[in-house]
């Protein structure tokens, strides 16, 4: 197995405005970290299977909410089925928290690899678990709950997954193409939602609707237990981090101890920039592969069908977009690109859900595919941004504690609050107005960011592509 080199000559000077980097007791800076290309890619694609594996369970939650409903909450009014789906669906952001927690510190301690590989074991026996539920008619009341029990295992493990995957990315990559290589880490989110939502579309197609509702909702959930086994496979062959080998090597060989409230009082202020920022990112990001199925179909009255492949093509959109997306975060850097997205919802989210409103194939397409451009300006930039806000010492810790809070909050939540919303006003036009204060509270965020493109990641040396550092030298 290929291993990361270490160069032994000067370091790298980092680009001008950048930290410091750390003394190591003599003038010159630490030597810089020479990547091996190969265990890069490995890295990202593992890392991205995971991502594709929490999203694939999305998608098809999301895109069998009614069907969800009407096998475990049983009621008269289609409405509070499907906010009872919601519900359930919320209810594992709930106890995202207390996984990023757990996760995270653990993440800091044992290191990223290992926990990695438990979050991929947890979130697969969670998703296969669905599909083994008998409905509210052959148990009654025991099937929400065992449902709601699922839901809650999934909750818990995703709640180190995206924290630690995108940490994971992050420090593998060289500092001048973090950007393009965390844009992968969505990419696999895009990619596991695409085989979700793509899968659930097809068997609605295929199936009668009460074959769909006896059996074939099952069909989608029990494939997550493969997915599980190939993800833990690949997670299993990876290295650790660079950078937490020389933490480890810093605390002479032993596992380095990070006191909770260093990684909460001690990073107070990247972690509010933190809540901020993922805040924008979820609520647009649920607002739109989450929820827009159910708006088109409950809401407008849309034919599911149609409904659900104007976004998936949406979907596939952004995939192409994606990885040019974050090679511009790195010419540019990520604020002028986040900055991008969040003023692209605030002016833009009235006409785009304007267009959906109108009905025609054309109008949806077009609006749900603005929201969707403007939504890989966070996608392509934040996988990459986010590590960069905090130390590697509590990187995993810290990013898993306001990466979690801002989710469970505002992001996970945006499904149930904007049907309970409509519902509430009669408004129709409640998403745009959601999307508009995300992005106004996103866009302090980035005000108050430091650009991070191209630096190397706080409290690490410089990461650089093989031949760079003599290039530099």
């Amino acid at each position: 197995m290929p291993t990361v080199q270490v160069a032994t000559h000067r370091a790298v000077p980092g680009p001008a405005g950048s930290p410091s980097p750390e003394r190591t007791g003599s003038a010159q800076a630490p030597a810089p970290t020479v990547t091996d290309p190969a265990l890069v890619r490995r890295a990202v694609k593992a890392a991205a299977l995971g991502n594709a594996m929490e999203w694939f369970d999305f998608g098809v939650y999301s895109y069998l909410a009614v069907t969800l409903g009407k096998v475990f909450f049983p009621s008269g009014n289609p409405t509070a089925q499907l906010l009872s789906t919601f519900g359930a669906f919320a209810a594992a952001f709930l106890v995202r928290p207390l996984g990023g927690l757990v996760f995270g510190p653990l993440g800091d301690r044992v290191g990223r690899q290992k926990v990695l590989a438990l979050t991929m074991i947890m979130m697969a026996a969670g998703t296969f678990a669905i599909g083994l539920i008998p409905s509210y008619a052959a148990i009654g009341v025991g099937a929400p709950i065992l449902l709601l029990a699922a839901r809650l295992v999934q909750g818990f493990s995703t709640g180190g997954e995206y924290a630690g995957a995108s940490t994971f990315i992050a420090e593998y990559a060289p500092d001048r193409r973090r950007g393009f290589l965390g844009s992968w880490l969505e990419f696999g989110t895009l990619a596991g939602y695409i085989a979700g939502a793509g899968l659930v579309t097809l068997m609605t197609a295929l199936l009668s609707p009460e074959d769909l509702l006896s059996w074939g909702w099952r069909v989608p959930f029990l494939i997550a237990g493969p997915m599980g086994v190939v993800g833990l496979y690949l997670r299993m062959r990876l290295e650790e981090t660079p950078a937490f080998a020389a933490e480890v090597a810093k605390a002479e060989h032993e596992r380095p101890k990070v006191p909770l409230r260093e990684m909460v009082t001690g990073q107070w202020r990247a972690l509010l920039l933190c809540v901020g920022l993922v805040l924008v990112f979820n609520v647009t990001d649920y607002m739109l592969l989450s929820y827009m199925p159910s708006f088109l179909t409950g809401e407008l009255g849309y034919d599911a069908t149609h409904g659900l492949v104007v976004v998936l093509g949406v979907m596939v959109l952004m995939m192409v977009a994606q990885p040019f997306v974050g090679l511009l975060t790195d010419r540019v850097g990520r604020r002028p690109v986040i900055a991008a997205g969040c003023a692209g919802f605030l002016l833009l989210s009235v006409p785009a859900l304007l267009l959906v409103r109108d009905g025609s194939l054309l109008a949806v397409a077009g609006g749900l595919g603005a929201l969707g451009l403007l939504l890989v300006c966070f996608t392509a930039a934040m996988p990459s941004a986010l590590p960069a806000l905090f130390p590697t010492r509590v990187r995993y810790g810290s990013l898993s504690i306001g990466f979690n809070v801002s989710v469970s909050l505002f992001g996970g939540t945006t499904p149930l609050v904007v049907t309970a919303l409509i519902g509430a006003t009669g408004d129709v036009m409640m998403p745009a107005y959601y999307m508009m204060a995300a992005a106004v509270i996103g866009g302090f965020a980035v005000w108050r960011m430091t650009e991070s493109a191209g630096r190397p990641l706080p409290g690490s040396p410089p990461s650089v592509e093989p031949g760079k550092h003599r290039e530099n030298a």
